[in-house]
């Protein structure tokens, strides 16, 4: 038996810029003889970012790796360890270098070895550098395929297809109307904890430490926990208790609740990469009372090119002094959270001693540029609850151009379907599921007037209202079309773009941009009034002018009538319990899914009503032996809920085929068939069954199997698709050992490249060379769904679209390849080999026949592309960092812990063909 006496130590958690992490508490728990180490938000994460307890046995799949040196953070000494487990994501841990984290280390390692040996308690607080809201700064790089995180939760797993596990994006669906005001008042400790199971628990605690991964960990959503965050308050009876009385003192609120006004500060300012150059106090001390909160947000604060791709930009820090300075000097604010995606930046702060009356801080970010991904658009945003309303603010940066109206519309609709906050006592938070919404940002909306002077003349005269009525967004919020169920206020500023930089002359340059009011602040929910709205003439910096608007909001604060109505509560469910058990019904428990196609989204609903006496807790629960409870390609929302005795509730079910599910899809090793158990807490289960019929895409399909393919993959039956995968592997295996032999008299000779990827390539050949901005502009949702289902039902002699639906139409293939264009079993030769390019060229001439002829065939075009970037904006650089992702990528098993030196060692063996001469 193994003894350790050590001591606690409390330390407040940190935020940073740059590899955002919490404090984490590991704790070496002893169950019936059989290890497991538990990872838990410690008590000061859970106020601010509450996570899943996350349980790894300790069996044959664990591993745990400590790093070979330690290294210096603050004043303390740090060594990084991996770990690895049965149904959990692989997290990078730091913990400080001393005696105690060494004893844990060694204990850890004496239960994989000892198995049943006992161990007694210590603790170890720790900063995991995975978490659900990463800095953006690596985040382009290191996750970049492109497919966003919308299901929380995702089966995570590898599969015949070899495919990286990253949830796709799913079409946006319509914005819900504003909800009711919902909140519930939890003073602090209202009821007294769940009880803790008798177990035995060694752990070790360490100060908080801050540093930039080498690599992304899976993000805490794709752990298995995740999927039923609230079953953990279940785990006991108490639990259980609690969790029904909190529910039920929220339906009665209104007989606890008083109003407080508070005042809010909210701006807007494209810097246009500008550096600070002059004070922001006439921006943010525009008003003589201090707000209690600011929201700050700005737009393209960086415009160099590794800003772009998610690296470090100095110029946050520029941006945040100067904002810091700018504050009214005779008040202390603390920062609530700071968020940046690449140009955009959203800051909030809060007066210090209302900081207490701050929980539930979360942020997150959505890129909407290409392949709904790249940063340089979209969105970030903050949410948390001032006493007991909730906020959420969001700051965006929307697609450009006059003419670009819809594709605004596309990315508004992109992050209201995309943006989700996961908090541990919540179900997924989308930004309308809050009491008040702030949106500001660049929106980008222009004026349906595209003469520059008659519009100069308008403002001369000082018919702005006349003018507004050609304003793009005030349009799309009539017409419903993007941000209807947001208000603004009367806009009596002139536009605050484009003017000359420095000046407060309108743009004179050869464009001569039609003046906009680009720049916008909205808001919705209750109680909300607006005291100013105005821009800021004074600050010269930009080609846009900063934005303001001040609010006054009534806030839900509690009172002590909250102990009365607890106390009721209490007894009325003291007098249900055991009355009856929870009782459901469904209006309908068998679903077919018609005609299912790769990234296109179906929805179907039902209605589910408890006709039962009690209020029951519902949830979609995995089967036996599964991790989560339905397939990659299905999805339930919400896949929880309480249910008061006759209330209803409708359910929708999502079926989206994604690149994690098309492949096996495609061969036929899938089907569109599953089957949902909802369970009733305390009651029984109910069986949903999901059917339809999946079609085809040669999307997801392999070079190999496409290659042998002459005809439409819609026209092949799916047993001659199996064939053919299996002659493509054959064929692959062959090449790979010099077998194969070109036979000019076989009939049945292969394409030299999927005919699909020669019609993409010869479009964008033949009229997209000069596209400006092309592979930087994302396509059109609808024209992209036109382009692949063109390509899977036939062989066109022209493709109809954008050229920008088109390029994206080509990395969607790309990154859909089951294996990539440089194969996973050459992935780290391909990184060693950069430094000679005689190395690179053997090895490429070593890969399999379709996968060599891709490369060179994409090489070629890309070279072309680039002697146009007079014309079309690309840079080698661009180029290579975009397409190194999608040709080159890690085997699934090692996404993960994919470093930033080798994401930068693909880009140059991409950067040294794209420089070379034109020889093969």
């Amino acid at each position: 038996r193994m003894n350790s006496s050590l001591g606690i130590c409390d330390e407040e958690g940190q935020e940073l810029r740059s590899g955002l992490k919490e404090p984490r508490l590991l704790s070496l728990i002893e169950r019936s003889g059989e290890f497991i180490l538990a990872v838990l938000a410690t008590p000061e994460a859970v106020t601010s970012r509450p996570v899943a307890q996350l349980s790894i046995p300790i069996n044959g799949t664990f591993e745990i790796v400590r790093g070979m040196w330690p290294f210096s953070v603050s004043n303390f000494s740090c060594v990084r360890i991996r770990i690895k487990g049965e149904k959990a994501p692989e997290l990078l841990l730091e913990l400080q270098d001393d005696d105690r984290t060494q004893t844990f280390f060694t204990q850890v390692k004496s239960a994989q070895d000892q198995g049943k040996t006992l161990l007694s308690v210590g603790k170890l607080k720790t900063n995991k550098t995975a978490n659900s809201v990463e800095d953006p700064v690596q985040s382009l790089a290191s996750d970049f395929g492109f497919e966003a995180n919308l299901n929380h939760g995702i089966k995570v797993e590898e599969k015949k297809n070899h495919q990286n596990r990253n949830v796709a994006s799913r079409e946006p669906p319509p914005v819900p109307p504003l909800p009711p005001r919902k909140t519930s008042y939890i003073p602090p400790n209202p009821l007294p904890p769940a009880p803790v199971p008798k177990e035995r628990v060694v752990s070790i605690q360490t100060k908080d430490n801050f540093f930039k991964p080498d690599f992304r960990p899976q993000s805490w959503n794709d752990s298995p926990t995740s999927n039923s965050i609230r079953e953990s308050m279940f785990f006991s009876q108490a639990g259980q208790r609690e969790y029904l009385i909190q529910h039920r003192v929220s339906k009665k609120e209104a007989e606890y609740m008083d109003i407080q006004t508070f005042r809010f500060f909210t701006g807007t300012w494209n810097v246009n990469g500008q550096s600070p150059d002059s004070s922001l106090e006439p921006w943010l001390c525009c008003d003589p009372i201090p707000p209690d909160i600011y929201a700050v947000g700005f737009q393209e604060l960086d415009l160099s090119t590794e800003a772009f791709f998610y690296m470090d930009s100095p110029k946050e820090q520029l941006w945040v002094e100067a904002v810091e300075r700018s504050l009214p000097p005779k008040v202390k604010y603390k920062r609530v959270r700071l968020i940046r995606l690449v140009g955009m930046m959203l800051i909030v702060y809060v007066k210090k001693p209302l900081k207490n009356h701050i929980k539930e801080v979360a942020a997150e970010h959505v890129g909407t540029g290409i392949m709904g991904k790249m940063g340089n658009k979209g969105g970030v945003a903050v949410r948390f609850v001032l006493h007991n309303t909730s906020f959420c603010i969001v700051n965006s940066h929307l697609a450009a151009h006059v003419d670009d109206c819809q594709r605004r519309n596309q990315d508004y609709k992109d992050i209201c379907a995309r943006m989700t906050f996961h908090l541990l006592d919540h179900p997924p938070l989308s930004i309308v599921k809050h009491d008040v919404v702030i949106w500001l940002g660049d929106l980008n909306y222009r004026l349906f007037i595209y003469d520059a002077a008659e519009v100069k003349q308008y403002i001369a005269q000082n018919q702005l209202k006349k003018l507004q009525e050609s304003d793009q967004l005030n349009i799309q919020r009539h017409n419903k079309r993007a941000f209807s169920d947001f208000m603004e206020g009367e806009v009596n500023f002139i536009p605050t773009y484009k003017y000359d930089p420095k000046t407060n002359e309108w743009d004179s340059s050869g464009k001569c941009r039609v003046p906009a009011w680009c720049d916008r602040i909205l808001w919705r929910g209750n109680s909300v009034e607006q005291l100013k709205y105005q821009s800021h003439m004074e600050l010269q910096t930009s080609d846009h002018k900063p934005v303001s608007s001040l609010f006054n909001i009534g806030l839900v604060t509690g009172t002590r009538r909250y102990k009365k109505v607890l106390e009721g509560v209490v007894r009325a469910i003291d007098r249900k319990e055991n009355d009856s058990l929870p009782s459901l019904s469904l209006s309908t428990r068998e679903f077919i899914f018609e005609n299912v196609k790769f990234r296109e989204l179906q929805k179907q609903h039902f209605q589910i009503k408890n006709d039962g006496q009690v209020t029951l807790y519902f949830a979609f629960i995995p089967k036996p032996n599964d991790s989560q409870y339905s397939k990659s390609w299905l999805r339930a929302d919400p896949s929880e809920g309480f249910l008061e005795p006759n209330e209803t509730m409708e359910i929708y079910l999502e079926v989206y085929v994604s690149k994690d599910s098309v492949t096996l899809l495609n061969s036929g090793e899938d089907r569109i068939e599953d089957i949902l158990v909802l369970h009733l807490h305390d009651g029984k289960d109910y069986f949903i069954t999901v059917s339809g019929n999946y079609l085809p895409s040669c999307f997801g399909t392999s070079l190999e199997t496409l290659c042998r393919m002459k005809k439409p993959i819609r026209e092949i039956p799916i047993t001659k698709l199996i064939d053919l995968g299996e002659d493509g592997y054959m064929e692959k295996e062959k090449s790979r050992m010099g077998f194969l032999m070109d036979d000019p008299s076989t009939e049945d000779k292969p394409l030299k490249i999927p005919k699909e990827v020669w019609i993409l390539v010869n479009h964008l050949y033949t009229k997209s060379c000069d596209q400006v901005d092309l592979f930087q502009t994302p396509g059109l949702q609808e024209e992209l769904r036109s382009i692949i289902d063109c390509l899977d039902t036939s062989i066109p002699d022209s493709i109809s679209g954008c050229n920008h639906s088109v390029a994206e139409a080509l990395l969607i293939f790309l990154d859909a390849l089951p294996e990539p264009v440089v194969c996973y079993e050459l992935y780290h030769r391909c990184l060693d080999c950069i430094h000679d390019s005689r190395l690179c060229k053997q090895l490429i001439s070593q890969l399999p026949r379709a996968h060599r002829n891709m490369f060179r065939y994409l090489m070629a075009f890309l070279k072309e592309l680039l002697r146009h970037s007079q014309n079309n904006n690309l840079s080698h650089n661009l180029i290579a960092t975009l397409f190194a992702s999608l040709l080159i990528r890690p085997p699934p098993n090692l996404v993960a812990r994919q470093t930033s030196q080798e994401r930068q060692k693909a880009i140059s063996f991409i950067l040294g063909f794209l420089l070379s001469g034109d020889e093969e």
